[in-house]
């Protein structure tokens, strides 16, 4: 019989350093509902068993880790980045982010409206006050903006247990994904002995390269990368040719765009290809989200006495990417093509809400525990290790090595 000591969800909230992110700038820390810390405590533990010890992470604190390069502090009912806001519906609260360049062009086309002057938040927000979270959730999904009423999803569940641990060393994995989550499933499967290559095209790098430098690098080191325009015919069939040698491929895009490319997930999958299809909402919808108001609207967000408020740093975002790599890491009775919607991530972790008292003065927080009181933790980082590579610096090399195309 195991004697491991039972987790305790507010003790890995708070040395997690996501509490420490969550409440308002000048009000303590706040103690998230649910048990996302514990759950990613338990997925990098499910990492070290398949890497047989060789790669031991705290998977709580890699919630908030990204914070801890970027200096992100935070900022009540406005993520900890500043691109997500909280805001009152009708008849309730949603989650809507302002990112992207064609963002307010959209919005305004969201609410009816040709010029949303120099401050879109106020538009918005008005016309939110009017309308029932439902139409926002139709309107953003139909023009494909980050936006979603807050309140648990009917989306995909990801369920990692049962499943056999497996080896990735000497694999190789092909990563068409951007920003935080599918990379950081690509560093993981990294760490544990895998080849990653990461693809981008050439209208549309990785966002995250514009971000800190040093958590990019950290994410991408020691990882090739290739570049290839799908609207080429060349680079459309090295793409696929890519995708065939993969052992594991990463993608966060809706199915019809990489159909587009001419990548049916499907297909592959019925070749040996173990695919991770990360998504907002499940490879079924049309929604798009990023990692802040994902987690908001699956319904992960904590109060104070002020009202809602953000829970870390688009921990989605960190919570999906841990998911994917100990999908990857492991093998089941099902077939190979996971579904991993991260508004259903996080909605698996809600299971219940914590009283616990904090308390302290500003520099030094703690919360009640049954065993007494524990500090909040900071954030935490770990040191990269290895050089991230320039967009495309490998194109060449990889395409000749895998005998796609000649030098």
């Amino acid at each position: 019989m195991s004697t491991a000591t039972p987790r305790d969800p507010v003790r890995d909230w708070a040395r997690s350093g996501v509490a420490w992110l969550t409440g308002h700038p000048d009000g303590p820390p706040v103690i998230p509902p649910g048990v996302a810390a514990t759950r990613a405590s338990e997925l990098t533990d499910l990492i070290a068993t398949a890497t047989a010890g060789a790669v031991r992470l705290d998977g709580a604190q890699l919630l908030a880790e990204r914070a801890a390069f970027t200096g992100h502090r935070r900022s009540g009912a406005s993520s900890a980045g500043g691109a997500c806001r909280l805001l009152p519906t009708a008849d309730g609260w949603a989650a809507v982010s302002i990112a992207r360049p064609d963002d307010p062009a959209l919005y305004g086309a969201l609410i009816g409206s040709d010029d949303l002057g120099n401050d879109p938040w106020r538009a918005v927000g008005q016309w939110l006050r009017d309308h029932l979270g439902t139409e926002l959730d139709e309107r953003a999904e139909l023009l494909g903006v980050a936006a979603g009423s807050v309140g648990v999803r009917d989306t995909p569940v990801v369920d990692v247990t049962g499943r056999r641990p497996r080896s990735v060393a000497g694999l190789l994995v092909v990563d068409f994904s951007a920003l935080w989550a599918g990379p950081l499933c690509a560093h993981l499967l990294g760490l544990a002995g895998a080849s990653v290559i990461k693809v981008e095209t050439p209208t549309r790098p990785d966002g995250a390269r514009r971000g800190n430098a040093d958590f990019y690098r950290l994410l991408h080191g020691g990882h090739r990368s290739v570049v290839l325009d799908p609207d080429v015919d060349d680079d459309r069939a090295a793409l696929y040719r890519l995708a065939s040698a993969a052992d594991i491929v990463i993608e966060a895009s809706r199915p019809r765009a990489l159909r587009g490319f001419g990548l049916d997930a499907e297909e592959f999958v019925r070749s040996g290809t173990t695919w991770l299809s990360i998504t907002a909402c499940g490879r079924a919808s049309n929604r798009i989200g990023f990692g802040d108001d994902v987690a908001a609207s699956a319904g992960l967000i904590a109060h104070d006495e002020r009202g809602p408020v953000f829970v870390g740093d688009a921990i989605a975002d960190p919570l999906t990417g841990l998911t994917a790599a100990a999908l990857a890491m492991s093998s089941g009775d099902d077939d190979a093509l996971h579904d991993i919607s991260m508004s259903g991530v996080v909605a698996a972790t809600l299971t219940g809400h914590h009283d616990a008292g904090v308390c302290g003065a500003s520099g030094s927080w703690f919360v009640d525990t049954a065993d007494g009181p524990v500090p909040i933790a900071r954030p935490r980082r770990r040191e990269p290790v290895g050089q991230a590579p320039s967009s495309g610096a490998d194109t060449d090399a990889v395409l000749h090595d895998l005998g796609i195309r000649d030098e």
